[in-house]
C-alpha cells in the first residue's frame, strides 16, 4: 500500500488524460491524513490550479465556514476532488477524465480510511454514490457502503450562485455533524 506522499508523487507525474496538458498544478488533496471524514468535490478551479490546493477560492472560503459551523477545522478533515487537474473553463470533468482519475481518489480513501465521505455536488455524488444521482432529490440522504457512511450536499459554488439552497445545506451539515459524533464519540463544540 502507498503512503499519501508516495501517491501524491505518482499523481504529480500523471499524464493519463488531456487535463494534464492544461494544468498549472496537480491538486492532490490536503488535510488530516488520519481524518475520519473526507470531503470530495468535482475538480480544481482557477485558484486551486494556481495554488495547487483544493478549495481555496470563494467556494473554499464558504466550505471552511461551513466546516467551522459544525465545530471542526479544515485540519480535522481531508479534502480531495474527483479529478486532480483543472478542467478548462471550470467545466465539469468529462466521464472519461473522472474514470481515469478516480483510481487515485480510491487510493486516497483507502489510505486515509475515513468513516464518513461527504460528496460536494452532483458530479462527486455521481462518481461516488450512483451514476444517476440527483442532487436536488437525494442530497442529505445517508448511503452506507461497507464501512463508509456517504452523504451528498450542494457544492459550495452552487450555494454562492443560489443562496436559497443554504438552508438545506445547513441541515445537511448538522446531519453530518451528528453522524461524525456517532462515529467519533469525541466531537466538541
Amino acid at each position: 500500500m502507498y503512503t499519501l506522499d508516495e501517491l501524491q508523487l505518482i499523481v504529480s507525474r500523471c499524464h493519463r488524460c488531456g487535463l494534464s496538458k492544461t494544468r498549472t498544478n496537480v491538486v492532490f488533496g490536503e488535510g488530516n491524513p488520519k481524518a475520519k471524514m473526507i470531503f470530495i468535490g468535482e475538480g480544481p478551479g482557477f485558484y486551486e490550479d494556481k495554488m495547487g490546493r483544493p478549495f481555496v477560492g470563494k467556494a473554499g472560503q464558504l466550505l471552511d465556514k461551513m466546516i467551522e459551523a459544525i465545530g471542526l477545522k479544515r485540519e480535522d478533515i481531508y479534502i480531495a476532488n474527483i479529478v486532480k487537474c483543472r478542467p478548462p473553463n471550470n467545466r465539469n470533468p468529462l466521464e472519461e477524465e473522472s474514470n481515469i482519475c478516480i483510481e487515485y481518489l480510491r487510493w486516497q480513501v483507502k489510505i486515509i480510511d475515513p468513516n464518513i465521505i461527504v460528496c460536494l455536488g452532483a458530479v462527486a455524488a455521481r462518481n461516488i454514490i450512483d451514476k444517476d444521482f440527483r442532487i436536488t432529490k437525494e442530497r442529505g440522504i445517508w448511503f452506507d457502503r461497507g464501512k463508509y457512511s456517504i452523504i451528498a450536499t450542494y457544492h459550495p459554488a452552487a450555494l454562492l450562485r443560489d443562496q436559497s439552497k443554504k438552508g438545506e445545506a445547513w441541515e445537511d451539515f448538522k446531519n453530518i455533524r451528528k453522524r461524525y459524533e456517532e462515529a467519533d464519540g469525541k466531537m466538541e463544540g
